[in-house]
């Protein structure tokens, strides 16, 4: 018997942004044949109120709105009892940990993600307490909602999952997989505009190819990213 597909369970005030990118390309190939499932809830669904008013004012002044407790556990229950407890839930905020790749294989390798969508102001804060969600951040700058983040995170988990990818050792070579940055890609023609491609990628040598491409990777990353170097040469000294 074959596994049930991953599952990524949206709760959203605009279920109409979805599935959106993801419904393209690989992702979206990988979705229509059945590698993983998408469903998405309309949180607005669950208001209690006949103008199904899903946010309020916020308690201490200032601007902006606040969507409301109950509103969202209703959805979050609401979810619960349509695809079940597994999933592992997530809040969408600027607030949470990073999204990084070491976090994506987590979230890939889990049977389902259920990803809170918030809007305006955010969601008020007993919900997210009570009912144990997980906040999960792009970086360190703030949108308009959590819908675009969600759809980063379903990409990156999609493309681990078995079979989206037409070659799984893409998947192993990319940045962050082994803690580096990527090394640079050439294609034909062999010289363009006067640049040329560096010969020890067309000698057919295979160890060298490797070796190549290995202190690339280390150049740029001591370049670009400090950050990584410093963790991978913790790593290189155990």
């Amino acid at each position: 018997m074959n596994p049930s597909p991953w599952h990524a369970q949206i709760l959203t005030l605009f279920p109409e942004m979805f599935p959106g990118p993801v419904g393209s390309a690989l992702a979206g190939r990988a979705l229509a044949d059945g590698l993983w499932k998408l469903d998405v809830l309309n949180i607005r669904d669950f208001a209690m109120d006949k103008h199904r008013t899903v946010d309020d004012t916020p308690y201490g002044g200032g601007a902006g709105m606040v969507m409301k407790p109950d509103v969202v556990a209703a959805a979050l229950r609401g979810a619960e009892a349509q695809f079940g407890r597994a999933a592992r839930r997530i809040y969408l905020s600027p607030r949470g940990r990073v999204l990084d790749q070491l976090l994506v294989e987590e979230l890939a390798a889990v049977p389902s993600v259920l990803l809170l969508c918030g809007r305006y102001e955010g969601i008020d804060q007993r919900v997210l307490d009570a009912e144990g969600l997980e906040e999960v951040s792009l970086g360190d700058f703030v949108l308009a909602g959590g819908e675009v983040a969600a759809m980063t995170l379903i990409e990156a988990c999609t493309r681990l999952i078995p079979g989206v990818m037409g070659n799984a050792q893409t998947v192993d070579e990319e940045s962050f997989t082994q803690g580096l940055l990527e090394y640079p890609h050439y294609t034909r023609p062999p010289v363009w505009e006067g640049h040329e491609v560096p010969e020890v990628l067309i000698s057919g040598h295979h160890e060298k190819v490797r070796v190549w491409r290995q202190r690339q990777a280390e150049a740029l990353t001591s370049l670009r990213r400090p950050d990584l170097w410093a963790k991978w040469k913790k790593v290189e000294k155990r």
